[in-house]
């Protein structure tokens, strides 16, 4: 499997009796803009809806976007853990440009912080430090 996206997580919350919710942190491994790939060890059923929020950490201020309605449509089980399709129920039609925006931006940076990291793993000093 790929590994996680860098800084980047769907934060939700689940119900864990009657009156206690539990704040849930899961991976993202996959995000276009008609939905994304998370990886937790929480239990949904393909057909369920989920309200979560994506959180992009920034050194000053994180980038949101916070109350993003999904329906889960594939679930694979890998380890302890699920891998979860979800299809987001907002689809960017120019209708929401706050949500669509907020998504832009975060995989804008999401792509610069990919460019860099593949930079620094692959550049000339990776080689120096293998010699030394």
């Amino acid at each position: 499997m790929k590994e996680a996206l860098p800084d980047l997580f769907a934060q939700f919350s689940v119900k864990q009796g009657l009156f206690r919710r539990e704040l849930v942190q899961a991976a993202l491994f996959e995000l276009d803009d008609y939905g994304c790939v998370i990886k937790t060890d929480k239990q949904f059923e393909p057909g369920d809806t989920i309200v979560f929020d994506l959180v992009m950490q920034m050194p000053f201020d994180d980038i949101r976007a916070d109350g993003i309605s999904g329906l889960v449509t594939e679930r694979r089980k890998h380890c302890s853990n699920f891998f979860y399709s979800v299809d987001f129920s907002k689809i960017s039609t120019g209708n929401d440009t706050g949500f669509s925006g907020k998504l832009r931006r975060i995989r804008d940076v999401l792509r610069k912080k990919q460019i860099l990291k593949s930079r620094r793993s692959s550049g000339p000093s990776s080689s120096v430090r293998h010699t030394a």
